[in-house]
């Protein structure tokens, strides 16, 4: 059998009583069957050269971790990933700030990672590597002479070739992504954007009528894997979660208002200033509604060293504040604004207890809240989702209430819409979308990307090699 070995920028060691959540889900799994490894950052940094990868075992899984130097961090994490790629592919080029130190960093990081993993790998093992940190990762594993198929997927969204040729090493990263067998995406347009790109850097000829790329001798596979969520966990754990004390206490805060929630990391790409203007139009427009709903917006921080996100948070603050001053009562406050975390089976109980989600991203690959929410509502009494076009998850959840994140009216309006909305509808609606995260749970995420490294092992006398 097949050993599945996965990278990723950072990993965290499960504690015995944690319980996975998003992507660990699927990942564990496959994992756990092959007696896999997972490979990737400990959150530790240090002055010195990393040592070799600390492993411990979990439940038949191996987690081998490192630690990096402070200031390839630095320039890595928050520099090229954070404030190059991540910005660029969501179509952010104000907030791109580009410099060949931080490309320098971003490979001196990536050649970390491949020669602390190299000594881990197995003659059969296949190698999936995850998001837009680890790049160039494949070349460098390809160049130290793995060949062993090698696939990589990306959890955001691929820029068109007339925004991605903005980067002036645009061609590098091109160059890099070929050097995978498998590469992943989370929807058709970003499939068609890389393969805009490949055509623009290769030749037309590169992209082939079935959608191979052909390049140097070399065949890669492109292809959609939207990534799902465990159903059956979040609708077991949502039922639970209704029944504890915090959702309990929440809910009897509410004072029979209805309840619109929105759980996003604090970033710019999650359309938090528009959504906060939508909502405070929405009492200009439908001022019935006031005093009778309140809005959770649950969004940790994150990247705090990266400029963007203190300004993101600045604007929040002051526009939560703006709408709360103008509208609020003596017992009534419009919005509840948190900056911190919850635990996953609490948020589904939150979900669960809420009218209306708001999930409305400027950009992003897929959004997995869209479907937790979803996939956490009461079949018999389910809430509305009001989505954003922008986001990977309409392509699928396409009997959501999908707007343009960016018309602040439109929104307020589909919220309106949305707390009206009589039950035969709403059941209509949530039958559509949960009969779709069935069918592309995360474990079916999993299962057709494996299928597909291994169907390159099966085929590795006859493959290509760079």
């Amino acid at each position: 059998m097949n050993r599945l070995v996965c990278i990723s920028n950072r990993i965290t060691v499960p504690r015995k009583a944690a319980s996975a959540g998003g992507l660990a889900v699927g990942v564990l799994g496959a994992l756990k069957r092959s007696g896999g490894l997972w490979f990737g950052w400990s959150g530790e940094t240090i002055e010195s050269d990393p040592g070799d990868a600390a492993l411990q075992v979990r439940e038949g899984v191996t987690y081998a971790t490192i630690d990096l130097r402070q200031r390839d961090l630095d320039l890595y994490y928050n520099g090229y990933a954070n404030e190059v790629l991540w910005p660029l592919f969501h179509y952010f080029l104000k907030d791109m700030r580009y410099s060949t130190e931080r490309w320098d960093a971003y490979l001196r990081a990536n050649q970390t990672f491949a020669q602390k993993l190299i000594p881990l790998l197995k003659a059969r093992d296949l190698i999936w590597v995850h998001d837009y940190h680890l790049i160039p990762l494949g070349r460098l594993l390809r160049e130290r002479g793995i060949r062993r198929p090698l696939g990589f997927f990306l959890h955001i969204p691929f820029p068109n070739i007339d925004m991605l040729r903005v980067l002036p090493n645009h061609e590098d990263l091109l160059r890099d992504l070929i050097a995978y067998d498998v590469i992943g995406f989370q929807t058709e347009n970003d499939l068609r954007s890389f393969q805009s790109g490949i055509a623009f850097v290769f030749g037309n000829d590169a992209v082939k009528r079935d959608g191979t790329i052909h390049v140097a001798g070399r065949m890669v596979r492109a292809e959609v894997f939207p990534i799902g969520v465990d159903v059956d966990g979040i609708q077991a754990s949502a039922a639970r979660a209704v029944n504890t004390e915090v959702v309990k206490r929440m809910q009897v805060s509410m004072l029979d208002r209805a309840l619109m929630i929105g759980v996003d990391r604090l970033d710019y790409s999650k359309g938090l200033v528009e959504r906060f203007a939508a909502y405070e139009r929405l009492f200009e427009f439908y001022p019935e509604n006031l005093g009778r709903i309140t809005y959770l917006q649950i969004a940790p921080l994150s990247r705090t060293e990266v400029s963007a996100y203190e300004e993101i948070r600045q604007a929040l603050e002051q526009a939560a504040g703006r709408t709360n001053g103008r509208f609020a009562d003596t017992d009534w406050t419009p919005i509840r604004y948190l900056n911190r975390n919850f635990p996953q089976a609490i948020l589904t109980g939150f979900f669960r207890a809420a009218d209306v989600g708001l999930v409305t991203p400027l950009r992003d690959g897929m959004n997995l809240v869209a479907k937790e929410f979803v996939a956490a509502q009461d079949p018999e009494d389910p809430g509305v989702l009001v989505l954003s076009n922008m986001a990977g998850a309409a392509c699928e959840l396409d009997a959501a209430m999908l707007v343009n994140p960016y018309d602040v009216n439109a929104v307020s309006h589909a919220i309106q819409v949305a707390l009206s909305m009589q039950l035969a509808e709403r059941r209509e609606r949530y039958g559509s979308m949960i009969s779709v995260l069935k069918r592309n749970d995360i474990a079916e995420w999993t299962r057709s990307f494996v299928e597909a490294l291994e169907s390159v092992a099966d085929h590795e006398p006859r493959r290509a090699v760079g």
